[in-house]
């Protein structure tokens, strides 16, 4: 059995859902799939269930009423993967914006000693391809920003292409994670950085969506810009552990 999963978050990707599970699917190492559908109304849900038949033993669906927002649908798949005694688990988007092949890369980094493995835009290697100026801005300063104000050592604080040893997740008090959007990335590596533990960054390259739309909203950034500033101070105070 492998030992590795995918958690894959998903709200309307019928045009990329099929194309994704085969994918990750033909990878070697072998990696399982856990799906975390928000109700989809495009009929997501239900094509995994058409591929569950495909793969019995590898595919896996949670289904949640509702969009409850992107950190929600990972704490959720987080807990799932613990329960399940899964060594390595993984996070990332379902629209090809993150190279599945990747998730290889991100594996041999956890393996060779990293307690989380990053895939990361903005480390001597990576790139982001089809973004306009604006975001592409955005995105850049965004981890500036973080940086500047927590302290860790890590490029890409935004990234949402990550692999966690499980005992990250086991030490971590995801109760005490309070952001649901865009800062949901950010608060995961901070509390891993504030626990010790040892983050390590692969280069990939970032390309925009295709299909579908961007979950990007103005609500998600300013979580960010002030979340950040909260998180800081609450660390002086209170810790993530357990």
């Amino acid at each position: 059995m492998p030992n590795a999963v995918v958690i894959i978050p998903t709200y309307n990707e019928i045009e990329n859902i099929e194309k994704m599970v085969n994918k990750v699917m033909s990878l070697r190492p072998a990696f399982h799939i856990l799906i975390v559908d928000d109700g989809s109304p495009d009929g997501t849900a239900q094509k995994v269930k058409e591929l569950q038949l495909k793969f019995p033993e590898a595919l896996f669906l949670l289904e949640r009423k509702g969009k409850s927002g992107l950190g929600t649908a990972y704490i959720a798949g987080f807990r799932w993967a613990i329960e399940h005694q899964y060594d390595y688990i993984f996070e990332m988007d379902c629209d090809f914006s993150h190279n599945p092949d990747d998730l290889c890369h991100l594996l041999a980094k956890c393996e060779a000693g990293a307690d989380v493995a990053v895939g990361s835009r903005y480390v001597k290697g990576g790139q982001i391809k089809n973004w306009p100026q604006d975001r592409l801005l955005l995105s850049y300063f965004a981890s500036l920003y973080v940086r500047f104000f927590t302290w860790i050592g890590v490029n890409d604080t935004t990234a949402g292409f990550v692999g966690y040893k499980r005992k990250v997740l086991e030490t971590i008090d995801l109760n005490k994670i309070k952001f649901v959007g865009y800062a949901f990335q950010i608060e995961m590596k901070f509390a891993a950085a504030q626990l010790g533990f040892k983050i390590v960054e692969h280069p990939i390259t970032f390309i925009d969506r295709e299909f579908g739309q961007s979950k990007m909203s103005s609500g998600i950034i300013k979580e960010a810009i002030i979340g950040v500033l909260q998180m800081k101070w609450n660390s002086f105070f209170s810790s993530y552990k357990k």
